[in-house]
């Protein structure tokens, strides 16, 4: 009986302590404000945009809290398995997900490493200038809007992650 029970026992879900704040980095990369008001493209490529741009943000902030190692590993497995999914419902064929998938986390990658930078660099004094230049690089806006509205916009909620208490964040909620 032992071994039916082992068998037939669903798998612990090792991302549940992650997957609230995931569903709140993807409630608030859908917000209506980035697209309507700050001028980034409601693309699929604009969506991406966001998602990973508040994505880079949180797991920067995971990055400073000790101990959040695992989490931010967990949050990361969250992004690969749902952008996996995506390719997969929009036609892209199994033999080239894993291609896309590397295409997709090297772009994760360096906005967390741009973002990082500029994030820095303003923190110490400089202007907004370097993550606005970040912007301009990393998110599809409409023609005519400038970076700068969604560069401050970003810059205020990664303050206010940044304010969050640990426990709120995890729980998926972005803002103290």
């Amino acid at each position: 009986m032992k071994l039916l029970d082992r068998l037939f026992r669903p798998a612990p879900d090792d991302q549940a302590e992650a997957r609230p704040l995931w569903l709140g980095i993807i409630a608030e990369a859908r917000s209506s404000r980035w697209y309507a008001e700050l001028g980034v493209a409601d693309s699929v490529e604009g969506r991406f945009d966001m998602v990973t741009l508040i994505l880079a943000l949180v797991l920067l902030r995971l990055e400073r809290e000790p101990g959040c190692e695992t989490v931010a590993v967990r949050l990361t497995e969250l992004f690969v398995d749902d952008m996996d999914a995506q390719l997969r419902q929009s036609g892209v064929g199994d033999l080239m997900v894993g291609k896309h998938m590397g295409k997709l986390m090297a772009v994760l990658g360096g906005r967390i490493g741009a973002l990082r930078e500029a994030l820095g660099q303003s923190d110490k004094g400089g202007d907004d200038a370097v993550l606005g230049e970040v912007i301009a690089r990393n998110a599809r806006l409409l023609e005519g809007a400038g970076p700068e509205g969604l560069a401050a916009a970003l810059r205020a909620l990664d303050a206010q992650i940044a304010a969050n208490k640990l426990e709120r964040l995890l729980a998926g909620d972005l803002t103290p």
